[in-house]
């Protein structure tokens, strides 16, 4: 289908190359030179880097808006028997939505960090590390094959591991970074394997060879012990085990929260706008793959549905303002499984799209806040808050664009690709379509009440924390307030290339992505009518959410304590995280840790280790205590054994023979 769209373009390109090229490079030099060279400077050659990448990724999006797909290799990278792998690009409309994306934020980023992270000790290991994280996200986002994916979405979970634990020196820091880590080892161990199953299956990893291949497995099981198992519904689902880790998605979800104790930027760098929407690009990459099996698509929404209603109970109890945000993006990228799981790829891809930019917003704005009260003993609580629109209207407007934008309020983004999500369920060709759509209307009440508690709780009524920072706090410096009105102007804009037809548009971003993701999966022509309703319906769900937020936390803040005290054991629950990290440590944890230490360290390390290094000692004392008895010193003695000797020697010389 794309080349009937398109003119593919398979020589190398310059233009392509430098994207990721420019970012690794800068990530070297400053990481060997930063420390004794660059110093409070090191963040010149990571920002020029991504500035030039930027603007490269608007160059190869304009070429592909012209009509013109990237499709090249650099070189052979892996080459074995019937196993070609080579280090390539592949730039279509999917991609190059990505890369643009992926390289203003983090250009944005790469600016606010100057402020927020100066002063800071590690300021050149930082800058190094985003630089290097947004090479692998490159890599990610223009491979050409499975292979180069696997290679850019494990560079982004060792870059994750780097950024949460970059302050090392913290326990609960370098604890989050290991959690991360080891919970994304455990999806990214299924991924390899539904990698290796289509490489088995279909005999390529390249994505242009493995599409056309498809209808060759359509009918295709395995027998597993004594079950047939259809191979795309498992292929798909082990590929989709790597999206649960890196998207963050239930049951692999519970490493996102913790991952807070990083960085601001790296909050909304990695774990906000482009790392954890990996999931959500693979699978719609890969899409012609899950559409095969209908129970894959039924997992894959449902997962997404119980992540997102999941993460919007929790976020209500939490006081820490990066972790409400947190399980905001678990929540939201609830919301872009939902649209994939419904067959609305492109919705999907058009929410990640504007939840990249109100997301960064929100949590920039959360930093913003945070580098104003630095000298609290604890920040990020939102119970020191309030006013702070009076010290900070900069923060304060834009982290009200984002707000609205969130919770779906009309001509923000993300009016638009909620909008879009909830009508294409609602339509879907697939049964639980309906369902889908409900849970998605819930949840975007629920997104619009906790996120203006925050707003309420940080920026409203009067400064709680004066006698805890000793003042009053003050405005972020302009490197960071410029990257927010930035940030802000893409979390109203970014909507606006999905306006659909039913409100006057043309549904630019569905028209540029239907060459790649195909058509919504819809039963039939959506009517005008029904789609007023369920968007009206979208509305009053977001305003029903600030309406109570305004309520409980400005007109009657007496009903704030009302939920907490009358439902104790509920919120409990919720404010735990419905448990589960208790419910890991019971179940995995702990049992993990006795088998460790009672089992395999006393048989390991007290029988065979040590049997074998002390045992080797106590042979050698009994060897040597044996020939001290013949070693007397008397020549008689050894005369005889001499002649003793030859006797024996003789004998068995004269019966071998």
């Amino acid at each position: 289908m794309l080349e009937k769209s398109f003119e593919v373009m398979t020589n190398f390109n310059i233009f392509v190359f430098l994207i990721p090229f420019l970012p690794l490079v800068a990530s070297i030099i400053t990481l060997i030179f930063g420390k004794k060279y660059f110093r409070d400077k090191s963040h010149f050659l990571p920002v020029l880097a991504l500035f030039l990448s930027f603007l490269l990724s608007i160059k190869v999006l304009i070429d592909v808006i012209g009509g013109k797909i990237y499709n090249f290799d650099v070189y052979t990278w892996i080459f074995a028997s019937h196993l070609k792998v080579g280090l390539g690009f592949l730039i279509d409309p999917l991609s190059a939505l990505m890369v643009a994306m992926v390289a203003s934020l983090s250009f944005l980023i790469h600016v606010y960090s100057i402020g927020y992270m100066s002063g800071d000790p590690g300021y050149y290991r930082f800058f190094s590390y985003i630089s290097l994280f947004t090479f692998f996200m490159f890599m990610l986002c223009m491979s050409n094959n499975l292979a180069q994916l696997y290679l850019g979405w494990e560079g982004v979970g060792l870059c994750s591991y780097l950024l949460i634990g970059f302050w090392y020196e913290k326990k609960s820091a370098a604890d989050a970074g290991k959690k991360a880590f080891i919970v994304n080892r455990v999806g990214d161990f299924g991924f390899a394997l539904g990698i290796f199953m289509v490489f088995y299956y279909l005999g390529t990893l390249y994505y242009h060879e493995i599409f056309p291949k498809l209808p060759e497995i359509s009918h295709s099981y395995l027998n597993i012990l004594g079950l047939k198992v259809y191979v795309p519904f498992l292929a798909s689902f082990l590929l989709f085990c790597g999206a649960v880790g890196k998207s963050a998605q239930f049951p692999l979800h519970v490493w996102l929260p913790d991952a807070m104790e990083g960085p601001t930027p790296v909050s909304a760098l990695i774990h906000a706008a482009t790392m954890v929407t990996a999931g959500v690009f693979m699978v719609c990459r890969l899409h012609p793959l899950f559409e095969l099996s209908n129970a894959m698509m039924c997992i894959v929404a449902f997962v997404g549905a119980f992540t997102c209603f999941m993460a919007a109970t929790i976020a209500p109890t939490q006081f820490d303002i990066k972790r409400v945000i947190a399980f905001s993006t678990l929540s939201q990228l609830g919301y872009m499984f939902m649209a994939c799981g419904v067959g609305a790829f492109i919705a999907g891809m058009f929410h990640l799209f504007t939840h990249a930019y109100f997301k960064a917003l929100l949590f920039l704005g959360a930093g913003s806040v945070i580098h104003a009260l630095h000298h609290a003993p604890d920040p990020n609580d939102i119970r020191i808050m309030g006013g702070l629109k009076k010290y900070m209207p900069v923060t304060f407007w834009t982290f009200l664009i984002a707000s609205l934008s969130i919770s779906g309020i009309p001509g923000f983004a993300g009016f638009f690709s909620k909008d879009e999500i909830l009508s294409q369920a609602y339509f879907s060709q697939y049964s639980w379509g309906k369902i889908i759509w409900f849970i998605g209307w819930v949840v975007a009440a629920m997104t619009a009440f906790y996120t203006f508690r925050v707003v309420f709780r940080a920026f409203y009524g009067e400064f709680k924390g004066k006698d805890v920072i000793h003042g009053y706090p003050h405005e972020s410096p302009k490197v960071m307030t410029i990257p927010l009105i930035f940030l802000a102007i893409g979390a109203v804009i970014a909507g606006w290339i999905g306006v659909p037809e039913v409100l006057g548009g043309n549904n630019l971003i569905e028209k540029f992505l239907e060459p790649v993701l195909g058509h919504p999966k819809v039963i039939h022509e959506i009517p005008h009518s029904t789609e007023y309703l369920l968007m009206g319906l979208s509305v009053l769900a977001g305003l029903s959410g600030i309406f109570l937020a305004w309520l409980v936390y400005i007109k009657v803040p007496a009903l704030e304590t009302v939920f907490s005290r009358n439902l104790k054991l509920l919120y409990t629950f919720l404010y735990r995280k419905w448990c589960f990290d208790e419910l890991y440590h019971l179940i995995i944890i702990r049992p993990v840790l006795w088998t460790a230490r009672c089992i395999v360290s006393k048989i390991s390390d007290n029988f065979i280790i040590e049997g074998i290094v002390n045992g080797s000692a106590r042979l050698v004392n009994i060897v040597g205590t044996g020939l001290r008895y013949l070693h007397t010193g008397i020549v008689n003695y050894y005369g005889s054994f001499v002649l003793l000797g030859v006797i024996i020697y003789i004998i068995l010389y004269l019966y071998l023979k």
